[in-house]
């Protein structure tokens, strides 16, 4: 079987991963902030250690200002119902993904303005609209880092220029670009990032989080309340990071698989993951090009790109070309919408969708060449 759908979820996992999770399990997946004795103890310096390397990966300023979710989803809910009032402008991008446009419809049924940016039919950000859009009024800019439909990367740093010079806060789903591009909040001129920690990040489904200032989060009413294992006698939540945010019990598990992978990440490189994925990409690229009949949805400067590739078939039901390739070569793709409806308008391939080939770092090139063989047989049988 042949695995092309790592923008869904990264598929083999990091080494170590596995070995992770088992042995917190077997050694005592206690709780933190619960327990006064060793067990939970250990486990805390597990989760301070997880956070740490979190903070170093995105050029965080701490640890404390990494608070840990269920995943990207969770993160941008927690972020845009907890910033976000009656009243309140926030812009956004055509390429977002629906974790951002859904919370921000029921938003906008109770009272909060939103404008979108627009974006050229090949993917990328037209910036002269979006620093149109972001004005004294608007409080919260939100993109993603990367589509996740088309690979194209979006100008992150810009962007949070602009947001800085009108007083405006960027938030940004890294999603599709965590454990694949270099990404510094300070640089960049992030000031909330939301992370998965399945897909780049190499680890196990059911762990993300949030990176943002103490500042920033004393701003957010908190989206789930609870216990946290601090501060008990008080009715509100904390005050300070990652215990506002952090409500309930946390995946112990799912930190310890996040742990081994930023490890084994921290220990490959980004610029090596990225090179890498960058020649499969290209290897992809000029074998579908070969094709007749096939379009590559999106910007053709691969130096914009990350490792994705959406197939747009001439003639042909682009699902029955994704169902041909599993069942009859063992290629696992991803056809439809992605739940990315405005970016497959953007990018004409809306209602149809599009076949996904989201590339990981395990792919091999041998695996690129299979693809463009069994394409070659689809459309020649046509």
């Amino acid at each position: 079987m042949i695995y092309f759908d790592n923008g869904s979820t990264s598929h083999p996992k990091a080494p170590g991963v596995a070995d992770a999770v088992r042995d917190i399990i077997e050694r005592g997946c206690f709780n933190i902030n619960r327990g006064g004795y060793a067990g939970a103890y250990e486990v805390s310096e597990l989760v301070f250690g997880a956070r740490e390397k979190v903070a170093r990966l995105f050029g965080g300023a701490s640890g404390r200002e990494v608070a840990f979710t269920s995943g990207v989803t969770m993160s941008l809910n927690v972020a845009l119902k907890g910033l976000l009032r009656r009243g309140d402008r926030v812009v956004v991008t055509q390429m977002e993904h629906n974790a951002v446009l859904r919370p921000l419809a029921q938003l906008r049924a109770m009272g909060v303005e939103v404008e979108t940016a627009r974006c050229f039919a090949d993917g990328r950000l037209d910036l002269d609209d979006m620093d149109a859009k972001i004005t004294a009024r608007t409080r919260l800019a939100v993109m993603t880092h990367a589509s996740n439909v088309c690979g194209v990367i979006l100008p992150v740093r810009e962007v949070g220029a602009i947001c800085r010079a009108r007083g405006a806060r960027l938030l940004v789903d890294c999603a599709q670009t965590a454990g694949v591009l270099p990404i510094s909040m300070r640089r960049d001129n992030i000031d909330i990032l939301a992370f998965s920690g399945h897909k780049g990040l190499l680890a196990t489904q059911g762990i993300g989080g949030l990176v943002l200032s103490q500042e920033l989060a004393a701003e957010i009413v908190p989206l789930v309340s609870g216990g946290t294992g601090s501060y008990s006698d008080a009715a509100d939540m904390p005050t300070e990071l990652p215990d506002r945010l952090e409500a309930g019990t946390l995946n112990i598990p799912g930190i310890a698989a996040l742990s081994a992978a930023l490890d084994y990440i921290e220990e490959t490189g980004i610029a090596a993951i990225r090179a890498r994925e960058a020649a499969l990409l290209k290897r992809l690229t000029d074998g579908v090009n070969s094709i007749s009949g096939v379009r590559i949805a999106g910007t053709d400067n691969l130096a914009d790109k990350i490792a994705v590739a959406a197939l747009d078939f001439a003639g042909m039901d682009n699902a029955s070309v994704a169902a041909r390739l599993d069942e009859e070569f063992g290629i696992m793709t991803r056809c439809g919408l992605h739940c990315a409806p405005n970016a497959h308008r953007t990018l004409g391939t809306y209602p149809r969708g599009a076949v996904r080939c989201s590339l990981g770092y395990f792919n091999t090139e041998a695996e690129i060449d299979l693809l463009a063989v069994a394409l070659k047989q689809i459309v020649k049988g046509r």
